[in-house]
């Protein structure tokens, strides 16, 4: 039996193309981060991992799974430990990553979620819960562990949202603040803590049995948390800290720490989010399985990146959002990262607002052309019928898609009564949007053309414009 990679094993790895920590990991974590998915532990986790490798010892993670128990039971096994495979231009290596010292699951285990928060150790919070975990349940977590510091006596912290929602901080801030029945609570978290808006940006498709294998070989021990992922990496963070402190350290790190988050949240949701989702949608339904085999066809390359030049950057302030872009189709275009259409497309109701419908009413007000974000739209709405083009079918995963698809199949065949309820639908385009007439005609001719000409041909046409 393979021996399974723990704080024993990896003592014993010592290929030259792994990287091993050398760092004494910490007993107390410094950090709690809600929300233990691949992302985190890719990009985050990588951060403080490195901040823990320069002499820090405050850097360390307590991982807190919200519901599922699988991965920080795996975690726990393997004392936290886990390799990342790194890969770009042809090259990959891997890395051990030790800065997840502690894992628990809140539905489980919610006393040491509570405790933790409150801990005299603990300095940040960091969540990546997904757009849709903003909830009530969430504040209540956050409240009671927040109300326990408070009593106690110690210092306020810095909670940092990393999800893909713009205005990110502000939004957690004014959901603790809202559900905070206690003034005293309320006005303690005003004062102390800090909840700076964030930026994170690196591909992490999901783990895999692959990925296990491939990380496996190179180890020579088991890693049941292996991942994989791009080289790239970007956190940009307001400097809003509960210790100002940390602003030097973080820069120190690589984090790029600015005034105003916005420029580069904005590029990020509607260039890197806005083109994944168009990606993912069209890949679907033409049976395409990841983004790499998605812009290896020249006429989806050609659509993404006139969509990110005439209808993305001119709405943006990113001030290298042309250099952005190139990066961006280099990134997608990268065959190691396995990024599948389906996991991107997950939960689409949720990510449009954020991704598709900020450009596209930037090119409204502004008079200029939304065809290509009205037929990425209609790509969707034929996403949403669960039917690649060849007839095989798919599942949606998305909180509304017994009533997506079902709006997407209700009028077969009719491109403008289609395209007309499923722009009706309440929270995903807006209420300025969705009234917008011009939109509305532009998305109506968008799914007729995808209709008439399959979807190669549609991209095949809007592409010679």
């Amino acid at each position: 039996m393979t021996a399974k990679l723990n704080a024993t094993a990896v003592l014993t790895i010592s290929s030259p193309g792994v990287a091993v920590f050398d760092y004494p990991r910490p007993v107390q974590p410094g950090v709690v981060h809600l929300g233990l998915g691949a992302f985190h532990r890719a990009h985050q986790a990588l951060v403080f991992d490195g901040l823990l490798q320069s002499g820090d010892p405050r850097w360390g993670v307590l991982g807190v799974a919200m519901r599922s128990t699988a991965v920080a039971d795996t975690l726990k096994e393997q004392d936290g430990l886990y390799s990342v495979q790194l890969s770009s231009a042809g090259k990959t290596r891997c890395q051990i990553v030790g800065s997840i010292v502690q894992t628990c699951v809140a539905a489980r285990e919610p006393e040491q979620v509570t405790a933790a928060i409150a801990a005299a150790s603990t300095r940040w919070i960091t969540l990546t819960v997904t757009e849709k975990g903003y909830t009530a349940e969430l504040a209540g977590l956050l409240l009671k562990g927040l109300a326990q510091r408070r009593v106690e006596g110690h210092a306020g912290l810095t909670i940092a949202s990393c999800d893909n929602l713009s205005g990110n901080g502000d939004k957690l801030k004014a959901l603790c603040l809202q559900a905070a029945g206690d003034e005293g609570l309320r006005r303690w978290i005003s004062d102390r803590c800090t909840f700076p808006n964030s930026m994170v940006d690196r591909i992490v498709p999901a783990a895999t049995p692959a990925c296990s294998a491939a990380a496996n070989a190179v180890l020579g021990v088991a890693d049941e948390g292996a991942l994989a992922t791009e080289e790239f990496w970007e956190w940009v963070i307001e400097e809003n800290f509960a210790d100002p402190e940390d602003a030097a350290v973080l820069r120190g790190a690589g984090v790029n720490v600015v005034a105003s988050v916005k420029p580069f949240e904005d590029a990020k949701l509607r260039m890197l989010n806005g083109s994944h989702s168009a990606i993912a949608c069209i890949g679907a339904v033409l049976g395409l399985p990841t983004v790499f085999d998605c812009v290896a066809q020249p006429e989806i390359r050609a659509f993404i990146h006139a969509l990110m030049t005439e209808e993305i950057i001119p709405g943006i302030a990113r001030p290298d959002a042309p250099a952005y872009r190139d990066a961006l189709l280099e990134r997608f275009a990268n065959p190691a990262l396995n990024h599948s259409v389906h996991q991107i497309a997950t939960d689409s109701s949720k990510k449009i607002p954020q991704r598709w419908v900020p450009a596209a009413q930037s090119q409204l007000d502004c008079g200029g052309s939304v065809d290509r974000l009205a037929l990425a739209a209609a790509a969707w709405m034929n996403y949403c019928r669960g039917e690649e083009e060849g007839g095989a079918t798919f599942a949606l995963n998305d909180p509304q898609a017994a009533n997506l698809q079902a709006l997407a199949t209700q009028y077969k065949g009719n491109a403008a009564q289609t395209a007309g309820v499923m722009l009706d639908l309440p929270g995903i385009w807006g209420e300025s949007l969705s009234c917008d007439t011009r939109w509305r005609v532009r998305v109506k001719h968008g799914l007729s053309r995808i209709q008439a000409l399959g979807l190669r041909g549609a991209l095949a046409e809007i592409n010679i414009v």
